[in-house]
């Protein structure tokens, strides 16, 4: 089995569940009392949130590449940056540490297209919705991406990180999370995709007419086949 090296932290309570995704998956495809071989490095989320605020990525850069030269020393095999907006900079990340990275957007693409789903609506950070790193990852697929418009996205790039990241589920916030995938999808959205970590916390495919992407279930499943690769 291949060692993995998670970065977490990003927010913990999300890092939990990959924790909890990869093992299951390692024992569902070995049975017994096998379970993954991994290293976590967790972050004060406070730090990363605090760059994100001053989009200071150069300082995110240096941290999380240190974490990743950390868990390379440690042994690992391949980097999981356990959350998606990190993915901005998941190239250099990959290009300085010399592992393989395993791809949030990358991966959600693949699994979409086996979907033969054309067209997604994107909820996650205002990074994640306004920039390009994860959107490019669905267009070489041939797959539109649609987001929230303007007063949405402040709202759940807001909630992500005053509720979300800290574990909080309110009912208010589902609610109104649950209004914009329905204008998404009656705007043209054959499916959703949850590109925050944290945002299936509060978001389950029962609750959504159209097929719903954990992206940390897809992240996490992928994670599994590499280290049984």
């Amino acid at each position: 089995m291949k060692k993995l090296g998670l970065i977490g932290g990003i927010s913990w309570v999300s890092t939990a569940d990959y924790y909890k995704f990869i093992n299951e998956g390692i024992n569902k495809e070995l049975g017994g009392v096998n379970f993954a071989e991994c290293i976590i490095y967790s972050f004060n989320y406070n730090d990363i949130k605090r760059n994100n605020d001053n989009n200071d990525w150069e300082s995110t850069f240096n941290m999380l590449s240190k974490a990743c030269h950390s868990l390379k020393n440690s042994g690992a095999e391949a980097i999981v940056l356990c959350a998606n907006t990190m993915h901005l900079i998941a190239d250099r990340i990959q290009e300085n540490v010399d592992l393989p990275l395993i791809h949030i957007a990358t991966e959600t693409a693949k699994v979409v297209q086996k979907k033969n789903i054309k067209k997604v609506g994107l909820l996650g950070t205002k990074f994640t919705m306004e920039l390009d790193f994860f959107k490019d990852k669905l267009s070489a697929l041939d797959i539109e991406t649609i987001i929230p418009e303007a007063e949405d996205r402040d709202f759940i790039h807001d909630t992500i990180f005053n509720e979300l990241g800290k574990g909080l589920i309110i009912e208010s916030t589902k609610a109104r999370y649950l209004s914009i995938i329905e204008k998404l999808i009656d705007n043209g959205a054959e499916g959703i995709i949850l590109g925050c970590t944290e945002i299936p916390l509060l978001v389950k495919q029962r609750m959504v007419t159209v097929p719903v992407f954990d992206t940390a279930l897809i992240h996490s499943n992928a994670a599994v086949a590499f280290a049984l690769s």
